[in-house]
């Protein structure tokens, strides 16, 4: 059955990029994508993640992502039995763009302000991390953002994996800050040593592995 359109007005042309933007090209819609790309949620932690759509219109959103295909609703086993939202398998091959155009975002003349949610902020630092062969390294790390817990996993100096929940037995690196933070420290010279002096960011473990996991993490402007 082919899946309805996400959003109420389509541009009409015979384009990839056109076809694309009538799925997921309404207010909110990507950002509710990149709220579910590091995993499922609720729709209340789907809430802390989107304070300014307001819950009318997320409701709407998801279903709009529903009925397109790209998200769906699954009801978690006992003992938590709630019901969370999570990316379809084609829903899911939106990461690389996403990813792509946050690169392209933090290099913008004039960066946004204003609310950063958790998975904002990893996928900041997913987006900003510039791979180093040439000074490999492999490391478990856990980010601890208020009551939400991330994995990422780098091996040969490439980041390989990052997932929210299901935190590493023996993780090599704790970080431990709010959202916020880690997006500001994200690609700025000086601001890591800077919050970790003021007590805004711990690093605990392997705090090489930390520093070269934030070393890795690069704004690139245009030449």
């Amino acid at each position: 059955m082919m899946a309805t359109m996400a959003t109420n007005r389509q541009y009409g042309e015979k384009c990839a990029i056109a076809t694309a933007l009538d799925y997921v090209g309404e207010r909110w819609a990507l950002l509710v994508v990149r709220e579910l790309l590091l995993g499922p949620k609720r729709f209340t932690d789907l809430q802390d993640g989107l304070p300014g759509a307001g819950p009318k219109v997320l409701a709407q959103r998801l279903r709009g992502l529903e009925s397109a295909g790209i998200v769906r609703r699954r009801t978690l086993p006992p003992p938590a039995s709630s019901q969370v939202y999570e990316l379809t398998d084609w829903g899911a091959r939106l990461d690389a763009a996403l990813v792509a155009l946050g690169h392209w975002g933090a290099a913008a003349p004039e960066p946004s302000t204003g609310h950063v949610g958790a998975d904002s902020a990893m996928l900041r630092l997913r987006s900003l991390f510039t791979p180093q062969p040439e000074r490999p390294w492999t490391a478990t790390y856990e980010v601890r953002l208020g009551r939400y817990r991330f994995t990422t996993r780098v091996a040969g100096g490439q980041l390989v994996e990052m997932i929210r929940g299901e935190p590493h037995d023996r993780p090599d690196t704790i970080v431990d800050t709010d959202p916020e933070t880690l997006a500001d420290v994200l690609g700025v010279e000086g601001a890591l040593t800077k919050a970790v002096e003021d007590g805004r960011l711990t690093i605990t473990g392997d705090e090489q592995a930390g520093q070269r996991l934030f070393e890795a993490a690069r704004i690139h402007t245009p030449a």
